[in-house]
């Protein structure tokens, strides 16, 4: 499978190639999520997959730098998306508030990147324990995946540190209300001489996505890896790449975040044009960063996708000042992310009948 380097070719094989050997993996832990005993564990576990399909959907875009290995990245792809949305869950919506319990649950996500790493009880500092194997199962998956590269070692030190980055996010993330900033801005204290262009709360939005981790074991399942491309693709997905798909996300779950009682990244800014601007900033950052890898178009098309998806999502209508906010970042990405804009709101229509 080549490399798409236009939207058409690009969307073509996402809905007739990619999406639905993404679902049929997402049905496989869909089925291994109501088997588990624990009801509590259950629901969280369900919950995850029925409400974040789309992460596992968009991860598995990067499947397509495997070429003909793409089935083997996406096997990891959706299983990695899995913990990291189930964990999510688990914390968000959590019986705990102990870092401790989110340190412990989140090592798997560390352990997953190590090939014959042991297994652990994740669940160690929490009364909900009986998940039935399902995370051990999903661990697994990603090693198993992984232990079939040949230049794995070459792409690990730069998957662990990205993944480290996540972890402690998610640890500082989800403590008590009052403790949550003061971690975070201690945490980004340890940071902030390397990305001095970045607030505590940007980076902690480029701490919290997968793509990066995508991107890198995606171009290790095909020819094309060396050390300098790993270390291109690192520093051109962290920081701004991973912070612009974030702060997106953060932009569309305002209203239910603060429905939940969530922190949200995007209310520390000081204003609607202040947080457009920095949208902006992150968008021309990630374009001039992506320009020196191979398969440039892709990796452009990608930043216009995560624009143009998310500001389609539904959510975007309960969120007050949109219509400006929409129109000003589509136009500064320019007209593929106002075809991505337009073809996923075709998609969100046509998707039940298209299941």
């Amino acid at each position: 499978m080549s490399v798409p380097s236009t939207p058409i070719h690009l969307m073509t094989t996402i809905y007739r190639r990619i999406f639905p050997y993404t679902n049929k993996e997402l049905a496989y832990w869909q089925k291994r999520a109501e088997q588990i005993p624990n009801q509590e564990l259950r629901q969280q576990a369900l919950n995850s997959i029925e409400a974040k399909t789309f992460h596992c959907e968009g991860g598995s875009i990067y499947s397509l730098l495997s070429q003909k290995n793409w089935k083997e990245a996406i096997r990891f792809i959706v299983a990695y998306q899995t913990i990291s949305d189930y964990l999510d869950n688990l914390c968000d919506r959590s019986t705990s508030l102990d870092p401790e319990d989110f340190r412990c649950l989140h090592q798997s996500m560390l352990d997953a990147l190590n090939p014959g790493a042991d297994l652990k009880d994740y669940y160690a500092y929490r009364e909900e324990k009986d998940d039935g194997n399902y995370l051990h199962e999903l661990v697994q998956t990603c090693q198993d995946t992984l232990s079939k590269l040949n230049q794995y070692e070459t792409i690990k030190p730069y998957t662990q540190e990205l993944a480290a980055l996540y972890c402690d996010l998610q640890v500082h993330k989800h403590v008590t209300l009052e403790e949550r900033v003061p971690r975070l801005q201690n945490w980004f204290d340890e940071h902030a001489e390397k990305w001095n262009d970045l607030s505590w709360y940007e980076f902690s939005a480029c701490s919290g996505s997968t793509l990066g981790i995508f991107c890198l074991v995606s171009y290790a399942f095909s020819d094309h890896l060396t050390e300098e491309l790993t270390q291109k693709v690192y520093h051109s997905y962290f920081p701004y790449m991973q912070g612009l798909h974030i702060l997106l996300d953060y932009y569309i779950d305002q209203q239910e975040d603060l429905d939940e009682g969530d922190l949200n990244f995007c209310s520390y800014y000081e204003h609607e044009d202040h947080m457009k601007n920095r949208f902006v900033y992150f968008i021309d950052q990630t374009k001039q960063h992506v320009n020196d890898l191979p398969h440039a178009s892709f990796h452009h098309m990608v930043q216009k996708g995560l624009v143009g998806m998310y500001l389609a999502d539904g959510k975007v209508q309960s969120i007050q000042g949109a219509n400006y906010m929409v129109k000003e970042l589509l136009n500064e990405s320019g007209l593929k992310a106002k075809f991505f804009y337009l073809n996923t709101k075709l998609y969100h229509k046509l998707k039940p009948g298209l299941a």
